[in-house]
């Protein structure tokens, strides 16, 4: 048996119809994992939504490149772009913990409209204003203390439960 590296793997390029959309992330090494992540799982298209975001040398560091591979833009204001998507018939998706969140291992992901992903901020999450807008919420079970995980590691998790069933 010999461990694959990056250039004999045998995995078939696809892309998803899914949007993942920044609820206001600014911590540069998540925003790096978050390209490499996006890139991994065949996301369409990134929104970095927020003031004050910039692609960085912290950012590249630990994008490994991805930033150069996947489909990005940055926008200020993450009300417009949610609505925006919403009027062109995309299903909003926040991964919140709410009192009205459904888990993701049963939530059912439709591939009838394109999806937009919402993930929120580090510290506050998906603002109350996007989870209004928001088609439904998604939260990720929890067995321990906490009641959250990074961000990266919550949107791994639900790209990973959402291209699974769209295959």
């Amino acid at each position: 048996m010999n461990q694959l590296t990056h250039y004999n793997t045998k995995f078939n390029p696809q892309t998803f119809p899914i949007t993942l959309v920044c609820d206001n992330i600014s911590n540069a090494p998540n925003i790096g994992s978050l390209f490499r992540i996006a890139d991994a799982f065949g996301v369409k298209k990134l929104i970095l939504c927020g003031n004050n975001i910039s692609l960085g040398r912290k950012i590249k560091k630990t994008s490994r490149a991805t930033e150069n591979a996947v489909n990005f833009e940055v926008a200020g204001n993450i009300s417009t772009v949610v609505e925006v998507f919403k009027a062109k018939n995309h299903q909003i998706i926040s991964l919140e913990i709410t009192d009205t969140s459904k888990p993701i291992h049963v939530f059912q992901f439709s591939d009838n409209k394109p999806i937009v992903l919402v993930v929120g901020d580090e510290n506050y999450g998906v603002s109350q204003e996007i989870l209004k807008l928001s088609d439904d919420i998604i939260h990720i079970d929890m067995f321990g203390q906490n009641s959250s995980m990074n961000v990266v590691q919550a949107t791994n998790i639900a790209l990973y439960e959402i291209t699974k069933q769209l295959l």
